[in-house]
Order: structure tokens, then C-alpha cells, then sequence
């Protein structure tokens, strides 16, 4: 029997943001402002990474996949909120949350891995440079890369597959501005502990276990720069690790509050999903071109070449 015909439910209605009654117009500027800068301003960093001969190496690479899921991630939820804000319909088809929650949690795990591979790359880098380019060869960082977005599509399906097998006859109201497991799974008119124990554990272990990956990478990475007997050698290895650990924050703190932690406010709920899907994407580029020297002479010899075609 098919997934469709366990529910009753045809389609969701989409609360949106609680306690936001009369601000549609400024949420509406917000998302649409955050939205456009995600994509122009990641947009711009993966076509500099593509046209600048100097970025082609795997640190650069994996840069212009996080650039791609930076435009991705927001897309997700952000068109749907701006169409609901603008004064159109609501509802969202079972099939439309379905997808949701899919790409959601596929481009979530997708990060997670990406993030962690980033490390490794650095640590690599910093704590064995005579055989970077040995161990980081382009079959090893095509490979890592592949496995990044094939594990975020696989952590994306356990956790769509088990939230939509359950039965869905009402009510069908989700407490906030897009399809999530904790807002969906509570509308399921079956037992959810099963679904509830697994996503909890899906997404805090692979959460978990990269955040672990990463604190181990970036520990040797410290240990390394601390041997480093040069204070520019050191600044140098510090600035290229610098932009990667503030996106890192960014990135696993919304994570953290929204699903491990005990309590459930809405409101906060709705505050931290705001960051991490409208926010913090829009961030990377700024971060990135801000804090990484080669990126940023890249980036100002395309934007020349761009506005001044007679001086390139």
C-alpha cells in the first residue's frame, strides 16, 4: 500500500511566525533582503572560485559546494514564506511538506558533512603540508565531496520516509513557517515515538559526531599553529581556519537549540529557524571574502572585470 493512502490529510496549513500579527510587511523585507543577498552573494563566491585559476585547489572546492548549498538551503522555505506573506493562501500540499522536510534534512546533513570534510582538509593542510597534495588528491576530494551529498540524501530520506509513513487525518495546522519533523510529527493521529526517537537520533548523531570530527580536527590544527615559530606564519594559518570556525557556529548553534534541546517554545523555536534558514546563509559570503585574503583580491578582479571591462 502506498504512502498516500495512509492519510486523509490532502494538505497543511502553515502558521508562519507566532506573535507576528500586523509585521507581514517587515517580515516580508527581511526574508526577501536576506534571500537575495544569499543568493547574489554565494552566487558571486562559487563564480570567483570558478574563474580564478589560483582558487583550484581543494580548499577552494569544497568553499564553492558550500556556496551552492548556501543558495540551495534557503530556497527550501523561503519563496513558500514570501508567497503566504504577501497575503496569498497558506496551505502547503502533503506532498509539498513532504518535499520540505526532504530537502530540509538532506541539505542539513549535507552540511554537516560538508563542514567536517572542510576540517580535514585544514588539518591536512596546516598539520601535514609537505603531502597535501598527495593525500588531497582530486580523486580523494571528488570522492569526499560525492559522499557529502549522497550522506545528506540518505539522512534526508530515513527521516522523510518515517515522518510521512505515519497516518495524517487531522488536525493539519504546523506551527510555523515551513514543514519540519518537531512541528509535522505531533499532527500524526498514530503513535510517533518510533519517528520521534530516530529523527531525535539521526539528527543528534550525525550532528554530533561531525561536530566531534571537527573539535578533534581543529585541536591538532591548534596544536599545530602553536609550533609554528613565526607570527606571520601563525596569522596566516589562524585567518584560513578563522572564516571556517565562525560558519561553524553559526551553523551547529541553531541546530543544537532547536532539536536537542528539552524545552519547546514556539517562539523561540521560530527565532533560531529564522537564523539558521534565512540569516545565516546570507553570512557565508561575507564571512568568507572578509576573512580569506586569496578570496578577496579574487573577488575584486572579477568585480573589476565585471564593472570595467577595458581594464581586464
Amino acid at each position: 500500500m502506498s504512502m498516500r493512502n495512509y492519510t486523509s490529510v490532502t494538505e497543511f496549513i502553515l502558521l508562519g511566525i507566532p506573535n507576528t500579527q500586523g509585521l507581514e510587511d517587515m517580515i516580508f523585507a527581511v526574508f526577501l533582503t536576506f534571500y537575495t543577498f544569499s543568493l547574489l552573494g554565494n552566487l558571486l563566491i562559487f563564480f570567483t572560485i570558478l574563474t580564478s585559476s589560483n582558487l583550484h585547489t581543494p580548499m577552494y572546492f569544497f568553499l564553492g559546494n558550500l556556496s551552492v548549498f548556501d543558495m540551495l538551503f534557503p530556497s527550501v522555505n523561503s519563496p513558500k514564506m514570501m508567497v503566504f506573506l504577501v497575503g496569498q493562501s497558506r496551505t502547503i500540499s502533503y506532498q509539498g511538506c513532504a518535499s520540505q522536510v526532504f530537502f530540509y534534512h538532506t541539505l542539513g546533513g549535507t552540511e554537516c558533512f560538508l563542514y567536517t570534510v572542510m576540517a580535514y582538509d585544514r588539518f591536512v593542510a596546516i598539520c601535514r603540508p609537505m603531502r597535501y597534495m598527495i593525500i588531497m588528491n582530486p580523486r580523494v576530494f571528488t570522492g569526499l565531496i560525492v559522499g557529502t551529498w549522497l550522506g545528506g540524501c540518505l539522512h534526508g530520506s530515513v527521516l522523510t520516509f518515517l515522518t510521512f509513513r505515519l497516518p495524517y487525518c487531522g488536525p493539519n495546522k504546523v506551527h510555523s513557517f515551513f514543514c519540519d519533523i518537531p512541528m509535522v510529527l505531533p499532527l500524526a493521529c498514530a503513535d510517533t515515538s518510533l519517528a520521534q526517537m530516530v529523527s531525535f537520533t539521526n539528527v543528534g548523531i550525525v550532528a554530533l559526531l561531525c561536530f566531534c570530527l571537527i573539535l578533534t580536527s581543529y585541536t591538532r590544527i591548534i596544536f599545530s599553529i602553536l609550533k609554528i615559530h613565526s607570527s606571520e606564519g601563525r596569522r596566516r594559518a589562524f585567518s584560513t581556519c578563522s572564516a571556517h570556525l565562525t560558519s561553524i557556529l553559526l551553523a551547529y548553534g541553531p541546530v543544537i537549540l532547536v532539536y536537542l534541546k528539552p524545552a519547546s517554545s514556539l517562539w523561540l523555536d521560530a527565532a533560531v529557524q529564522v537564523l539558521n534558514n534565512v540569516i545565516t546563509p546570507s553570512l557565508n559570503p561575507l564571512i568568507y571574502s572578509l576573512r580569506n585574503k586569496d578570496v578577496k583580491l579574487a573577488l575584486h578582479k572579477v568585480l573589476v572585470q565585471v564593472t570595467h571591462p577595458s581594464r581586464a
